[in-house]
């Protein structure tokens, strides 16, 4: 790992070719079987964030940040998703409907570090379990390039089983954008399993609604 870059390139030429006719952009998935994995250890536990090279703005991760005064004027004008200011945070305490929405309708929550406390007891406990509790920054951060690198970054991680998927492209994208975020994904998870390119039993791309395509035995 990483493979060759005409491997993969390949495979994502063969997913794209096996989508099928869709009405809409797909989104292109990578899936790693992985093996001689301790579930129960650190590997298990795998929970990496990390940047993509290339990504579609029709599909960009969308940001919720949680911030007062300068910080929240500077969100806005970053094209933040939604800013939620100290008063809107208080006044969503015990609403948990409210709460399940907003988890789940923003992919990533970066907070000012003085609202933390706030931030872990009322939304604790709605984004601790989806693996969304936000990044905390301090109020003199760059808000701006943070709102953009979010906006490109996934997580890759493990649940129940040795398996990661995640999103590295859409179907629109150019074949070597997203085979140039396949590599990136594979250096990252080399980086982080204990035996490397050993600990991966196999790997596919496929997109949504298509078939996969192995890459590596």
């Amino acid at each position: 790992m990483p493979l060759d870059q005409k491997t993969v390139l390949d495979a994502v030429k063969q997913a794209k070719e096996k989508s099928g006719n869709r009405k809409f952009d797909q989104s292109v998935e990578l899936v790693l079987n992985l093996k001689d994995i301790d579930m129960k250890g650190a590997e298990g536990k795998l929970q990496e964030p990390m940047e993509l090279p290339y990504f579609s703005s029709e599909k960009a991760n969308k940001i919720c940040v949680i911030g007062s005064g300068e910080l929240a004027l500077k969100a806005r004008r970053a094209n933040a998703d939604f800013v939620i200011e100290r008063a809107e945070l208080d006044g969503l305490a015990g609403k948990k409907r409210d709460l399940r929405k907003l988890a789940n309708d923003y992919d990533f929550f970066i907070a000012e570090a003085p609202l933390m406390p706030s931030v872990g007891r009322i939304l604790g406990p709605v984004l601790g379990p989806r693996g969304k509790m936000p990044v905390p920054v301090p109020p003199s951060a760059d808000i701006a390039s943070l709102i953009v690198k979010h906006r490109k970054t996934i997580v890759l991680r493990m649940r129940t089983q040795p398996i990661v998927q995640c999103r590295v492209g859409m179907q629109g994208m150019k074949e070597e954008e997203i085979a140039e975020n396949v590599q990136a994904v594979l250096r990252v998870l080399e980086g982080k399993l204990k035996k490397g390119i050993k600990n991966v039993r196999n790997v596919y791309i496929k997109t949504a609604m298509g078939t996969p395509v192995k890459v590596m035995a």
